[in-house]
């Protein structure tokens, strides 16, 4: 038999998955608790258990999709063993993860707003910005590049990416299998490219 905890455990999977879904679709502000509820068969006040409140439930959501962008930035670095690499795949990973409408609109759009910034900052800087503040980190410590404090340059590119993950959603739409369209996926990769190579010591 199927304990009550498992019970509550499945509810909340499944709001969660409700929430995201219509997150998506409509947009924070168009999105009613109760008619999640609704659409998995549970009652208002069971989403009001577990989420306290429609923008409980988009925090949620909203630490989820992060998570998720940040295990493919660090599953694409993972794939390669030199440092520099590591930085190259795990930038194309966040900006092919992040420019997907459905994240996008979640997490670049209604996030910073509907949680406030320094909330969505705190979500962004435990997940995708720690993998790139890790990885300058590491290009720093081995002298690829040169000596320097690293919060300011993780911000600044950072906040590039996320700029060019909303302008690569936005102005070319998703390939089939919902990934940002191709050319501009590696025009974008390439002009990220030139100005992280900016960064680099020379041979030597």
């Amino acid at each position: 038999m199927t304990s009550r905890a498992e019970q509550r455990a499945a509810t909340r999977r499944a709001l969660l998955a409700e929430g995201r879904r219509r997150f998506a679709r409509d947009g924070f502000h168009e999105v009613v608790l109760a008619e999640v509820a609704h659409g998995i068969g549970a009652t208002k006040g069971a989403a009001y258990h577990h989420f306290g409140s429609k923008a409980g439930l988009f925090h949620a959501v909203v630490e989820e999709a992060q998570r998720e962008v940040a295990e493919r930035v660090a599953g694409a670095a993972a794939e390669h063993d030199d440092p520099w690499e590591q930085l190259l795949a795990g930038c194309r990973a966040f900006l092919a993860a992040s420019s997907d409408p459905d994240l996008r609109r979640i997490i670049l759009i209604d996030a910073p707003t509907a949680l406030g910034w320094n909330e969505w900052r705190a979500l962004d800087e435990s997940s995708s910005a720690r993998h790139l503040a890790e990885a300058l980190e590491s290009l720093v410590a081995a002298g690829v590049i040169a000596p320097q404090p690293v919060e300011p340059l993780t911000r600044l590119l950072s906040g590039a990416m996320n700029e060019a993950a909303l302008w690569l959603a936005q102005a070319t739409g998703p390939a089939p299998g919902g990934q940002p369209d191709g050319s501009a996926l590696d025009a974008t990769m390439a002009a990220l490219t030139r100005l992280l190579e900016g960064l680099r010591r020379p041979p030597g």
